[in-house]
């Protein structure tokens, strides 16, 4: 399954560092953020829950950078 939520992010390396952890997160099979539409697209594994998941996936984001957000 493949979701993409709107994002806030300051700059793009900011963004480079969201992709990079929501990447290592439980769940997510393949995720791309994209800094010029703020824009977050995920594929998730087979069987996950993205309501379950996504969560998780804004943590590990916030832990890289403290200001982003996702709008899940």
């Amino acid at each position: 399954m493949k979701k993409t939520y709107k994002i806030e992010v300051d700059c793009a390396n900011c963004a480079n560092k969201m992709e990079a952890a929501a990447n290592k997160t439980d769940g997510v099979k393949e995720a791309t953020v994209n800094f010029m539409t703020l824009k977050m697209k995920v594929e998730f594994e087979e069987g996950a829950d993205p309501k379950e998941v996504m969560p998780q996936v804004l943590a590990n984001c916030k832990k890289v950078e403290d200001e982003c957000e996702i709008f899940i």
